[in-house]
């Protein structure tokens, strides 16, 4: 079986040294000093470096499990801001005297805000924490603390 020339410069790229000619032959020709490039190009480091890529630092990457129940969560508290806020609109029974009206209507809307404060707390609070599971674990505790309970069981 013989080799056609043709048949392997289909398997080398354009540069690529002649495989008959081994580094150290006689036949084998030095690199240039400078690499060759085009025109207004300027070449950057010492000729014959690989460039390698940055260290993988995921420090800060977010899985996409907790990104995802991260979006979830929102999305909870979000719709317990709404529930809060349809029951403390539809709220009538607030105290007659003046000190009672002020601090039940306050009560209520901190319980609208209650939801985002929750949040605003969390991740001030679990911002040191190495891993996620704590944060995860401080808004699932929310989920069950801060349910509008007025609006789920229709209460006025």
């Amino acid at each position: 079986m013989s080799s056609d020339p043709q048949d392997d410069e289909a398997l080398t790229w354009a540069g690529d040294p002649d495989p008959v000619e081994a580094p150290g032959s006689k036949n084998h020709q030095a690199a240039p000093a400078e690499p060759a490039v085009a025109g207004g190009w300027k070449v950057v480091g010492k000729p014959g470096r690989i460039a390698t890529a940055p260290e993988d630092n995921r420090q800060g990457q977010l899985s996409s499990v907790a990104l995802v129940t991260y979006g979830v969560l929102a999305g909870t508290y979000l719709l317990y801001t709404i529930g809060w806020l349809i029951a403390a609109q539809r709220t009538t029974g607030a105290p007659a005297d003046i000190v009672g009206g002020v601090m039940f209507t306050v009560g209520l809307w901190f319980a609208v805000l209650a939801p985002a404060l929750w949040i605003a707390a969390t991740l001030w609070v679990t911002r040191g924490s190495s891993t996620v599971r704590a944060r995860l674990l401080t808004l699932a505790v929310g989920v069950l603390v801060l349910a509008p309970w007025p609006f789920i069981v229709g209460a006025n």
